[in-house]
C-alpha cells in the first residue's frame, strides 16, 4: 500500500507509511484533497493497481465537507 500511495498520490514515504497505518488502525485514510477530475483519475488508477497486486483495498471519492 506504501508502493500505491508514493506512486499513485505522490506521497513521500514518511506519509505514505503514515495513511497506510491510519488505515490499518482504524480502518480508513485521507490520501489527499485534491478536484474532482484528479482524484476520480487517482482512485481508479489506485484501484487497478491494488487489483493487480492482489490487495484488497477500497478506493473512494467523497466530496470534502468545509
Amino acid at each position: 500500500m506504501v508502493f500505491l500511495l508514493k506512486s499513485v498520490f505522490r506521497k513521500p514515504e514518511p506519509e505514505a507509511t503514515a495513511i497506510m497505518l491510519a488505515v490499518h488502525r482504524a480502518g480508513v485514510g485521507v490520501a489527499g484533497v485534491y478536484t474532482k477530475d484528479v482524484a476520480e483519475t487517482r482512485a481508479e488508477r489506485g484501484r487497478q493497481l491494488a487489483e493487480r497486486e492482489g490487495f484488497p483495498l477500497l478506493l473512494t471519492v467523497e466530496a470534502e465537507h468545509a
